[in-house]
């Protein structure tokens, strides 16, 4: 299965959270806010379902 441009943006998205996240929990952006980096941290999971969610309309279509 080949992955589509958006296929790609969705991941990209999603590990850029992931990976702000971790910066935010360990502090390498300042001191560490551990209650905003599980918020940021919810992200990751909302992202990949609205990817999946569109990919799997389109693909329907």
């Amino acid at each position: 299965m080949k992955l589509e441009r958006s296929d790609l943006f969705i991941l990209a998205a999603a590990f850029l959270s992931f990976l702000f996240s971790v910066s935010l929990w360990f502090g390498l952006l300042g001191e560490g806010n551990r209650d905003t980096a599980i918020f940021v941290g919810l992200w990751v999971p909302s992202i990949l379902a609205l990817g999946l969610y569109g990919t799997t309309t389109r693909r329907s279509v």
